[in-house]
């Protein structure tokens, strides 16, 4: 079987989603999986899903981007009190129930250390894979931090990229639990923590695979 791409969507939490939906995937050690990010926050299991993240980077090509509510913990951690409140409102409360702490310095180094090593974007030949959104007009390792983590799509849709390369994107969630398909983009948040699922994509070929929070898998016929 050649290589594949899985991109992964926001999963803030979800660890049973996860599990489910990436051993229905059945990724291979020759095979990438990007996460798009937000692996923290709102549902019950970020501890969990950072936990399994950590697995799966020794079973395969793990490529993790960060992204908003991952970057607001690292700043915590770091010291920057500022939007302490801000976090807890964003979901982050039930990040520290998980962990059974009161603080984001409180977290395990090797978790903090994971996110640190999140990367912004990741680009192939023929896609590139950012959380939130791009400047199209913009190489990659110039867009601005604010728009690759925090632009959502239900505000601006950011057109083509001058790449010509398919977008694959994050952070918008998709309250219908559909992938939203504009061609030169995909957004598979399609709101696992709320009542949607995680995505699974294979980029190559267009196969995705869907959890819900719960762990029960999609029918692949979209029921």
């Amino acid at each position: 079987m050649p290589a594949r791409i899985l991109a992964v969507g926001d999963i803030h939490g979800c660890t049973a989603a996860l599990l489910a939906a990436l051993a229905a995937a059945d990724p291979q050690p020759e095979d990438t999986v990007v996460a798009l990010g937000d692996y923290i926050d709102r549902g019950p299991d970020s501890r969990g899903t950072i936990d399994y993240m950590i697995e799966l980077a020794g079973r395969c090509t793990l490529v993790p981007l960060l992204g908003n509510h991952d970057w607001m913990l690292l700043e915590l951690a770091g010291g920057n009190r500022s939007m302490f409140t801000d976090w807890l409102s964003f979901g982050g409360d039930a990040t520290l129930a998980s962990y059974d702490c009161a603080s984001p310095e409180e977290l395990p180094t090797e978790h903090l250390d994971f996110l640190r090593g999140c990367r912004l974007f990741y680009e192939t030949d023929e896609h590139f894979f950012v959380h939130g959104s791009y400047v199209k007009e913009l190489p990659l390792a110039e867009q601005p931090e604010e728009v690759l983590l925090w632009d959502a799509l239900r505000y601006r849709l950011p057109g083509p990229h001058g790449s010509g390369k398919t977008a694959i994107l994050g952070h918008t969630s998709q309250k219908d639990g559909e992938v939203l398909d504009l061609g030169y983009a995909q957004c598979i948040d399609t709101w696992v923590y709320g009542n949607g699922w995680l995505t699974v994509l294979d980029v190559l070929d267009g196969q995705l695979w869907q959890a819900d929070k719960e762990g029960n898998l999609r029918d692949p016929k979209g029921s």
